[in-house]
């Protein structure tokens, strides 16, 4: 079975950067979509953005101009780096994949793999 495991969540102060990492093992595929999403408390899950298997990327307009996804497929990892961050980005950020879509610049929002979640939180 694949399993993602997130990295990198933190406390930070308002302006401040962290970098997000999640790491894939058990995938024979590691170029397929892939996807950052958050869930604030007491709100839904937000697509915050998602990388396709050429590297197209796509944000969330929140986000955009401020994170940047990124993935190194040798090393099967997935990247956030999130800069000028606030207190509104305070959430539990969680990747996921869908090892269905391995090749184009689109991807789905539906992931049927997804990590534990790593805690980030910005004060103010």
């Amino acid at each position: 079975d694949v399993q993602l495991v997130e990295s990198g969540g933190g406390l930070v102060e308002a302006g401040g950067s962290l970098r997000l990492s999640c790491t894939a093992s058990g995938a024979t595929n590691s170029n397929c979509c892939m996807s950052w999403y958050r869930q604030a408390p007491g709100k839904e899950y937000e697509l915050v953005s998602s990388i396709s298997s050429d590297g197209s990327t796509e944000y969330t307009d929140s986000v955009r101009g401020r994170v940047t996804i990124s993935k190194d497929n040798a090393k099967n990892t997935l990247y956030l780096q999130m800069n000028s961050l606030k207190p509104e980005d305070t959430a539990v950020y969680y990747c996921a994949a869908n090892y269905d879509y391995c090749s184009g610049s689109w991807c789905p929002q539906s992931y049927d793999v997804w990590g534990q979640g790593t805690q980030v939180t910005v004060s103010s």
